[in-house]
């Protein structure tokens, strides 16, 4: 009975336009093939790297800046080279990639919480609620993202609980205002005024009629702030206002080869920042990719 019910779940799904369009689309597949990537990479990675580059047991100071194998001097037990501590530089991208992608994912669940919210109080009540919420909004949006985020970072201190709430506090903007103008149009609806007219509490209305009908462009939205997060948090990294030295994200690892950077050791920073780039630029197609299927108004 099981087996069916999910043979004719799939058999639905490949009828639906969502799937047409998904598997016709370069950017949808392309972003979706980099990001499960990545993904996997992160959390099964630790099972096929060659160390862990943060045992300072198994580090040994001869294998300090040994080229990737590809070039003259490099060897096949560090494809990708190693650091100024003889780590692995394949091994500290992927576990550096999981500090990374955790604040990226963190943080975006955190700010939409606090923005789905305050967007669907905001949207719903009007009036005087609307106004400070969004006059906050527009206060904070006055300044820029990295300005916000340096600031809250020195005020804090590093951290990775200081960097989810730092994240939290710019990010929660887009996803208030987005919600908000979703709102503004959705409780015009008939069924929404319906449900006010049968004396449905506001709760039951915001979460069981709204927010459903909203959640496309969270949907949206959040794909593409994962990658925004990341970019922050490794600007911060690399500005040594980030993760601590004990849990180093992708950016770190950038500025810990930035002082070699023209002596030729060209890998301890530019393979981390290419890394970087992959992830951006997946959950960019991946977010792209969305936005035009879940939009009515692009379609």
């Amino acid at each position: 009975m099981a087996e069916s019910t999910k043979k004719g779940f799939l058999t639905d799904l490949r009828k639906t336009e969502f799937f047409h369009n998904y598997i016709r689309s370069t950017s949808g597949m392309v972003g979706s093939i980099l990001v499960i990537s990545v993904l996997l990479i992160a959390v099964l990675g630790p099972i096929w790297t060659v160390q862990n580059p943060y045992d300072i047991a198994t580090l040994e100071l001869k294998n300090a800046y040994k080229p990737p194998m590809w070039l003259e001097g490099g060897s096949p037990d560090f494809p990708l080279g190693t650091d100024q501590q003889g780590r692995d530089m394949l091994s500290t991208i992927v576990y550096g990639s999981r500090v990374s992608l955790f604040i990226g994912l963190a943080g975006t669940a955190l700010a939409s919480v606090i923005g789905i919210f305050l967007g669907l109080v905001a949207g719903y009540f009007g009036g005087k609620v609307d106004n400070v919420i969004m006059r906050i909004a527009d206060i904070q949006l006055s300044f820029p993202t990295m300005l916000i985020a340096l600031f809250l970072m020195s005020v804090l201190g590093r951290g990775v609980v200081n960097i989810l709430i730092s994240l939290t506090l710019v990010g929660w903007v887009r996803y208030a205002r987005t919600v908000r103008g979703e709102t503004l149009s959705v409780k015009k609806n008939e069924y929404v005024e319906a449900a006010k007219v049968i004396g449905l509490p506001h709760r039951r209305i915001l979460f069981r009629h709204i927010m459903p009908n909203v959640f496309a462009s969270i949907i949206v939205l959040s794909t593409i702030q994962v990658g925004s997060f990341i970019l922050t948090e490794a600007s911060l990294s690399f500005l040594g206002l980030g993760v601590p030295l004990t849990r180093p994200s992708l950016g770190m690892l950038c500025n810990n080869g930035f002082s070699v950077l023209y002596s030729g050791l060209w890998w301890v920073s530019i393979l981390p920042g290419l890394y970087i780039m992959v992830i951006v630029f997946g959950t960019n197609l991946l977010g792209d990719f969305l936005r035009d299927e879940l939009n009515p108004k692009l379609k």
